[in-house]
């Protein structure tokens, strides 16, 4: 017992040296905050909407209540009746990335704003003038009128590695010019959000991130801005140890789009895509579960232009390897509309290159949505092709599925219902819209009749089908 005693104390003393050791390790962030916090502002904007009529208990007089929060938990409560106009200010964090007065933020801080209002950390203000914005990466890139500002050093967020110290500068609940640090948790997240931000490859971090944090910047330990603050994941209203910023490579991007033009391309194809899962890789003769799943192809896409078919898996896109679904769309949007590449594919279990022109992001995203389908006005119908669960439920490969069927129409006037799947027509197997333009411009040319294969509750049928009214 006595040996066991005398053991405590030099214990005692060697975590005690520990603890002040790692004590030691541990950055100290002050002087990157008295070099880089004079190029931090705040901003603060205010536009006037039409609203029902609040209590006067309402949130509408909360100044933490602003558009940060309205983005991922909705309007607050409403109470009274009738409509009226109202003053909405929201607030946010910016920095200043030019001495002539260019300055970042997040397009939702001023987003539809009548006036906006940068403020300095030496107490100067100035009004805003919004030179363009980008909903979809949620940046705005504003200009004020001054000269010989401070300006911060802009990184490389490429060069981040995960595990590493971020500090992020900004005014959560107006608390202007706060200091948070954390480290890098991962990198390239992809986080749909109802918004395409499928297209940002986020910094996750656990960095403390609040309202009125937004659009401000964050820093490495050399003090160079390698993100901007742009949302976090929460459960609970407030901070939960989980917040993502823009990577500032692809911010700078950005800016020169908006600087040039003031609108922002980004590259398509054209598919929608899921992960391939263990099971999905065994069936399509693939060792590794790796890329991105080709469910379904949008006719006349880039995408179909190139000949990608549904099944395929893109394994590589321009040179950059795809190891999940969500590296697609960030490398696809990266690259200029227009660019020729080359994509590395899987294919019945062999690799093939396939030679794609990439085409522009439609403004409307619907057109570019999985649920766009391809109008056959010779049959009256609306078809798209079938995702690869529906092939393989179904145990078909080929096929095109009737989303919509015109009334008057041929197809209809013949039995033809929404939710059959055209299979056949001449001899023709159909497995995507151009291919049923095509076999019905042949069936004409010979005859007025033709047969159509059909698939309606699991159950393959041949009709003859009539080409004229």
């Amino acid at each position: 017992m006595g040996k066991l005693l005398a053991v405590f104390p030099l214990f005692t003393l060697l975590v005690s040296l520990n603890i002040q050791s790692a004590n030691n390790q541990l950055p100290s962030f002050s002087e990157l905050v008295e070099v880089s916090s004079p190029a931090v502002v705040n901003i603060s904007s205010s536009k006037t909407v039409k609203s029902r009529g609040y209590g006067s208990r309402g949130f509408n007089n909360d100044p933490f209540y602003d558009d940060f929060f309205k983005r991922f938990f909705g309007e607050p409560p409403r109470q009274g009746q009738g409509q009226r106009e109202r003053e909405v200010r929201s607030g946010g964090s910016g920095f200043i990335i030019s001495k002539d007065g260019y300055l970042l933020t997040n397009n939702h801080v001023v987003d539809d704003a009548d006036e906006i209002i940068v403020s300095l950390s030496d107490r100067r203000e100035y009004k805003a003038e919004l030179i363009g914005s980008d909903e979809r990466s949620d940046l705005a890139l504003l200009k004020i009128e001054a000269e010989n500002l401070p300006v911060v050093k802009i990184g490389k967020s490429n060069d981040l590695k995960v595990g590493e110290w971020v500090v992020a500068i900004g005014s959560p609940f107006q608390l202007n010019f706060s200091v948070t640090a954390g480290i890098v948790s991962a990198k390239g997240r992809s986080i749909p959000n109802g918004s395409d931000s499928t297209y940002v490859p986020f910094i996750q971090t656990d960095v403390a991130i609040n309202p009125g944090n937004s659009g401000g910047p964050l820093f490495n330990l050399e003090g160079k801005v390698v993100g901007i603050n742009s949302q976090i994941y929460t459960r609970s209203g407030g901070y939960m140890g989980v917040s993502f910023a823009i990577p500032i490579d692809y911010a700078m991007d950005i800016v020169n789009q908006l600087k040039e033009g003031g609108s922002v391309a980004r590259g398509w194809l054209g598919v929608s895509i899921q992960e391939v899962t263990s099971d999905f890789a065994k069936s399509l003769g693939m060792s590794v579960p790796k890329g991105a799943l080709v469910s379904q192809v949008m006719p006349d896409s880039p995408a179909e232009k190139a000949g990608l078919l549904v099944r395929d898996v893109i394994v590589e896109f321009d040179g950059v390897e795809i190891v999940y679904s969500g590296d697609l769309p960030q490398t696809v949007g990266s690259i200029k509309p227009g660019s020729k590449i080359e994509a590395n594919v899987i294919r019945e279990g062999k690799t093939k290159k396939i030679k794609i022109e990439v085409g522009k992001l439609p403004d409307n995203l619907s057109l570019a949505s999985s649920s766009q389908g391809n109008k056959s006005s010779d049959l009256g119908v609306v078809v798209r092709e079938l995702t690869f669960e529906e092939r393989r439920e179904m145990k078909l490969d080929h096929g095109v599925l009737i989303t919509e069927v015109n009334p008057e129409g041929l197809a209809a006037q013949q039995g033809i219902l929404k939710g059959d799947i055209i299979t056949y027509l001449l001899n023709q197997k159909i497995r995507n819209s151009r291919d049923l333009s095509s076999a019905l411009e042949k069936a004409k040319e010979n005859s007025d009749v033709a047969m159509i294969g059909l698939v309606r509750g699991g159950v393959q049928t041949f009709r003859s089908l009539k080409l004229t009214k």
